[in-house]
Parts: structure tokens; C-alpha cells; sequence
């Protein structure tokens, strides 16, 4: 008997323990995954946001495509400066040797040459001495001192005359300003 007694008192002693442990909780502690819900609001926003960006991707690609089209030819116009101021030294040669009809017919060129460049968005800078220097539309050749007071960082003479293609400066006004 004292081998049922020693399991007795054994069994007796683990239940002891048993009721002196805290009790587990009960309730599963299994993390929990997204709901369906959060799944389903979770791609809406990734669905959305790609939208956005698809959307700004085919506005830059069309801004890119103008502007690609409306400066394409830059390098031609640059080109064609030049010829512009022969037309313009020619102009004035010819003005000084007096010959009428020769005046005419060169500036009759010039104009119809001029018009078409600016057909194409070709805009000459219109600048005047006495005006600010602006280091946006205009390149200082030289500085000389200045003839009178106020002409001080302001343009003094206009050497060679800048160009614009569509509001964008292809060639910088030449300029010599006072010090």
C-alpha cells in the first residue's frame, strides 16, 4: 500500500501545482492578418496612386513632345543669325553709299528673310542703352567707365542684338556696360 499511497500523494501534489500556476489564457493569441477590408482599401490606394502617376507621365510626355516640336529647329535658327547679321551690316553699308534702289532691294530681302524667322517664333530682344544690365537676356562684352553718372551698371552700347525661339533665349544681347 505504500506504493498507491507514494502515487496518491504524488497526484496530490501535482494537482497542487496545477491550481497554483496562473490560469493560461484561454483565448488563441494568433495574430490576427489583414482583414479583407483593410486588403481591399490597401490596393484601392495602390491602385489610385499609379493612376496619378500614369496620368502625370502622360502630361510630361506630352509637355516634352511641344516643346520637342516647338524647338526642333534651334539649331537651324541659330544657324541663320548670322545670315540676319550680314543682312543687317549690309543694310547699313549701303545706306552710307547712298544707292536708293540697292537699299530697297536688300531690305525687301531682309524683311521677307526676318518675316519668315519669326513666322517660326523668332523674336529679337529690344534693348536700349541706358537700360538695366539683366544677366537673364544679356552678356557683357566689355565695361568702360561710364560716360555720366547714371549710365554706372547700366548698358552703354549694344554690340551684337540677342534673339529669343518662343520665350527662350537663344543668343544673349551683347552688350558693353559702364563702370
Amino acid at each position: 500500500m505504500s506504493e498507491n499511497q507514494d502515487i496518491h500523494d504524488e497526484n496530490a501534489n501535482l494537482q497542487e501545482e496545477i491550481n497554483q500556476k496562473p490560469e493560461a489564457d484561454t483565448t488563441e493569441n494568433v495574430t490576427a492578418g489583414p482583414t479583407t477590408e483593410e486588403l481591399l482599401a490597401e490596393e484601392k490606394d495602390r491602385y489610385i496612386r499609379l493612376f496619378a502617376e500614369f496620368e502625370n507621365y502622360k502630361k510630361r510626355t506630352a509637355k516634352e513632345k511641344m516643346e520637342f516640336f516647338q524647338y526642333a529647329n534651334q539649331d537651324m535658327m541659330i544657324s541663320m543669325l548670322a545670315i540676319l547679321d550680314d543682312f543687317e551690316r549690309a543694310l547699313k553699308e549701303i545706306a552710307k553709299t547712298g544707292n536708293e534702289a540697292d537699299l530697297q532691294g536688300v531690305e525687301l530681302i531682309y524683311q521677307k528673310f526676318k518675316g519668315k524667322l519669326t513666322e517660326k517664333g523668332l523674336q529679337s530682344m529690344e534693348v536700349k542703352p541706358g537700360d538695366d544690365f539683366n544677366v537673364d537676356f544679356h552678356e557683357a562684352i566689355t565695361q568702360i567707365p561710364a560716360p555720366t553718372e547714371d549710365l554706372k551698371g547700366k548698358i552703354v552700347d549694344i554690340i551684337e542684338t540677342g534673339y529669343t525661339l518662343h520665350d527662350r533665349v537663344i543668343r544673349f544681347t551683347k552688350v558693353v556696360t559702364g563702370n
